[in-house]
């Protein structure tokens, strides 16, 4: 939920589902999505979609020692951010995508984008509907046709 318009508070618990969390997430980025890795290095090249850890897993059974506490997350803090509070915070290898029509895109090349931008383009792609029209976006359909 949102505290106010620009940040959200996400109650993390060792008894949470990831599906919770991922909920609450996308309840507030409707665009983006939260994946879990079992992926102790944290290296970027090591991310696989074998090693995404279940929705019906518990935190708990994926990370002994979580602690409860909650993240604020703004909706100006930039993905690679994000991802690296939880690294931080819960020894937790996270990766936030981004909804593309029916796709879900990892989010590595625009790591540097807010959760609002990233969010706003999915809405966008997704929807053909332009939010917040930049002069720099190029188009992603150009070539559709050729």
């Amino acid at each position: 939920m949102f505290t106010n318009l620009m940040t959200m508070q996400l109650k993390i618990t060792p008894d949470r589902f990831i599906s919770e969390i991922q909920k609450d997430f996308t309840d507030n980025f409707p665009f983006l999505k939260l994946e879990f890795f079992n992926n102790k290095s944290f290296a970027r090249n090591d991310f696989s979609a074998s090693q995404i850890i279940s929705r019906s897993r518990k935190l708990g059974e994926t990370q002994t020692g979580i602690k409860e506490d909650i993240i604020e997350i703004e909706e100006r803090m930039k993905v690679s951010e994000l991802e690296k509070l939880f690294k931080d915070k819960f020894k937790l290898a996270v990766q936030v995508f981004r909804k593309s029509g029916n796709l879900w895109l990892e989010t590595t090349m625009t790591d540097n984008w807010s959760l609002l931008q990233q969010n706003n383009h999915g809405r966008e792609i997704s929807t053909n509907k332009i939010t917040d029209p930049k002069p720099d976006d190029f188009d992603l359909t150009r070539d559709a046709d050729h």
